[in-house]
């Protein structure tokens, strides 16, 4: 039985898991950590849905159309975490509870990637951890669903 239902969103350059940079992000593919959320999603009961997409207006409106089929979201935005307005003006605007998760450690990064626009609307955010961040977000974010 199903207890919530939560969407995944990726943004840009995501799609390039496993290819792009795998000293920093390692060699597991999108649809690879896709499947394992949707597995996890199984054994805590909740409904997991993934979207990609390179396109910030298209994460808008994915964020936008969440709270009529969604409960939460867990969402790595990419570069799009430092320097979407958009995204987080459609956080502030829609009220469900969400999560965001980085597979590197970004504080140990470029100067530019150590600000979110999205983390102080968050109701956590994961680091570092490789793809085993997005699966300590969505504990986490079914943890708060489920405490509310």
């Amino acid at each position: 039985m199903q207890h919530g239902r939560v969407l995944v969103l990726n943004g840009p350059n995501l799609n390039l898991l496993g290819q792009r940079e795998p000293d920093l992000y390692g060699a597991t593919t999108l649809p690879e950590i896709d499947a394992t959320l949707v597995d996890l999603g199984r054994e805590l009961q909740v409904e997991v849905e993934c979207f990609q997409s390179n396109h910030e207006g298209e994460l808008v409106d994915a964020i936008q159309g969440a709270p009529s089929r969604f409960d939460g979201i867990v969402i790595n935005a990419g570069a799009y975490t430092h320097t979407s307005v958009a995204l987080r003006d459609a956080f502030a605007g829609i009220g469900i509870p969400f999560v965001e998760v980085h597979i590197s450690n970004v504080y140990s990064r470029e100067e530019f990637r150590h600000k979110s626009l999205l983390s102080s609307l968050a109701k956590g955010v994961v680091v570092g951890f490789g793809p085993t961040s997005y699966m300590l977000g969505l504990r986490g974010l079914v943890d708060r669903l489920r405490s509310r």
